[in-house]
Formats: C-alpha cells, sequence, structure tokens
C-alpha cells in the first residue's frame, strides 16, 4: 500500500557555504527522497536538533556514506510509504543517518519505533538520538547496573535530561553536573539525587563524598578526565560521547591501572544497519516500557520551524537550553 504523496518536492534544509548558522543553513527544495527496499518514507512532523548537527555544518561531522547530505539525525512524523512492520499512517519517530531537517525523509524501517502513547510529534521527535545514544553508551558500553552510581556530565543537555531519568529508571543514583545553579537545579528537578555547579563546587570531591561512582558519562573531556578517574571507584568505566573541552587527554596510567578503570566512548550514526536495528530492538524492549510507565518524559526546550533552523543551531550552540531542540515543519 502507498499514501498518495502527489508532491514531488518539499522543503530541506541545505549546508551553503559558512560555518555560521546564518550563513550556513539555507531552506531549499528538493526531490521527495524514494523508499528503496526496506526502507519507509516519513512525512516529517518535527526533528530533533543535536549537537552532532553543529559539527557536520560545520564541515567537522560528514554523513556516512549512502546517507543524505542534508542533516538530522532523528525524526517523528507518519509513514507515508509502508514496508516491514510499518503501515501507511502509523505514527513512528526514527534514527536516521541524515536528512530529517526536511518535510520528508526516509529511514530503514528496522530503525523506527511507535511513538509512545499520549506523546505528541515534537517530543518524539527528541527521542531517538538521545534514546539510542544513552542506551548504547551508558548501560551496554558503560555496563550501567541497578544499585550502582552514574555521574553526568552535561546534565541539562538533551543527552543529560535523558541520561538522568534513564539512569533512575534502571535503578541507579546519579550525580548530575552543569555550569550554573540553575542547571544543576533542573537536573535536580529532573530525578538527578545529586546535582553539582561545576563553576562553584569540586565535583570530583562531592562525587567521592557520596562514596564514588561506578560509570561516568562525558561529553566534555579535556581537564574533567583526571577528576573523572579521582571520583571512579575501583572497576568503574568511563564513557566517552563527546570532548566539548577539549579531545587531547593527558590520561594519567598509574591512575587506570590503581583503579582498574575501564575507558571507552562511541559514535552512533556510522554503525551498520543491522547493528542499528539491534539496537532499537533493545530499546523498544527496555526503555519504551519506562516511558509508558511515566518514568522518562521527553523535555523540549524550544520548537523552531524548519525554515529558522538557522535560528535552533544558534539557540543551541548559546547552550542555556534545559532538554531538547527541535524543529517542525507546521503540517
Amino acid at each position: 500500500m502507498t499514501s498518495p504523496v502527489e508532491a514531488e518536492t518539499m522543503m530541506a534544509i541545505a549546508i551553503e557555504g559558512g560555518k555560521g548558522p546564518a550563513s550556513a543553513l539555507k531552506p531549499v527544495q528538493v526531490p521527495i527522497p524514494e523508499p528503496k527496499d526496506g526502507q519507509i518514507l516519513i512525512q516529517v512532523k518535527a526533528a530533533g536538533v543535536n549537537r552532532p548537527d553543529l559539527l557536520q555544518r560545520q564541515g567537522g561531522y560528514p554523513p556516512p556514506p549512502g546517507a543524505p547530505d542534508t542533516m538530522g539525525l532523528e525524526v517523528a512524523g507518519v509513514a507515508a510509504r509502508a514496508a516491514g512492520r510499518w503501515k501507511v499512517g502509523d505514527k513512528v519517530c526514527a534514527l536516521l543517518g541524515g536528512g530529517g531537517y526536511a518535510e520528508y525523509a526516509v529511514v530503514d524501517a528496522r530503525h523506527a519505533l511507535p511513538i509512545p502513547a499520549g506523546m505528541g510529534f515534537e517530543e518524539a521527535a527528541g527521542l531517538p538520538e538521545t534514546v539510542f545514544t544513552v542506551f548504547a553508551n551508558v548501560f551496554e558500553h558503560g555496563g550501567l547496573k541497578a544499585g550502582e552510581t552514574l555521574m553526568i556530565h552535561g546534565a541539562t543537555s538533551g543527552i543529560g535530561v535523558t541520561a538522568i531519568q534513564m539512569g533512575k529508571a534502571a535503578g541507579a543514583k546519579v550525580i548530575a553536573t552543569g555550569r550554573g545553579a540553575d542547571k544543576a537545579a533542573a537536573a535536580k528537578a529532573l530525578g538527578a539525587d545529586v546535582a553539582v555547579d561545576v563553576t562553584t563546587q569540586d565535583f570530583a570531591e562531592i562525587a567521592k563524598a557520596e562514596g564514588g561512582v561506578d560509570v561516568v558519562l562525558d561529553m566534555v573531556g579535556g581537564d574533567y578526565v583526571p577528576k573523572n578517574l579521582d571520583a571512579l571507584k575501583t572497576g568503574g568505566r568511563i564513557v566517552f560521547i563527546a570532548a566539548l573541552g577539549g579531545g587531547q587527554l593527558n590520561i594519567p596510567v598509574f591512575a587506570i591501572m590503581m583503579k582498574r578503570a575501564v575507558i571507552t566512548g562511541s559514535t552512533l550514526r556510522p554503525r551498520s544497519a543491522d547493528e542499528k536495528a539491534r539496537l532499537a530492538g533493545e530499546v523498544e524492549r527496555i526503555v519504551w516500557p519506562w516511558i509508558a510507565a511515566g518514568r522518562i518524559r521527553a523535555l523540549v526546550d524550544k520548537v523552531f520551524p524548519l525554515a529558522q533552523a538557522a535560528e535552533a543551531h544558534a539557540h543551541l550552540e548559546a547552550g542555556a537550553h534545559v532538554g531538547k531542540v527541535i524543529l517542525t515543519t507546521g503540517d
């Protein structure tokens, strides 16, 4: 069954020269993508804006082979062409390799999930990239278990607010760090057991006073690394998902040896289609019931029309957001 997609072109956001948002991001008309075997076509209602999008705009994070040149790693919308388990009209959110900043997007049917009951498109569009990233890094690579302590840096980012809630849903103690008293308070309101304002407090000393941490989710790097190791329990794990504070690390090797620490990290976008499908299955099996039970909610900071993607990027770069920045198509 196919849907009556009558238009041949759609609005998408292209990168056209320059690295600043206003100079680089422009609305353009492009052909509506044609799904291949095993793909669904989604009429996009909302798309998440993520830090990897900022890197792509600046030329530092090119799309993987076969992915669209346009940005956008997560969307929510309505299936407009069926494939796999999905019928035309199904409400879905999906993890993309690119192309989400558009009115239509194609995706491997296995990388889409049903929008949780009672959740709108704007909230659902902020789930896939963040939930997949947290699940893969905190629970699979970091091996977080109930009763352990998780420390999250950048706690009011889209990743951070999701990690706080997923950590608590899994039965962990959560220590969250942020820059400023307002961000620490927001992390506490989301369920963090301990919230640290790193502009006035030493997160390593506070973590040690709390008994140390088993897993650190770090998107900062730089001079946070020695302090992460100091806060870590024996056998603890540090997982990197970004390096906003510096990507070159000066790591005290003997501290790693003494703590029997594991230091790892990953990216999501370059993973194979089969690996993303496996991850989607695990997320639906484990995390979707937490959402249904009200233990995790999608936190949207600000919504912009698709044509204002440049303004959305500027807002994200300013760093004052708490939760996700979302684009909507207005349909």
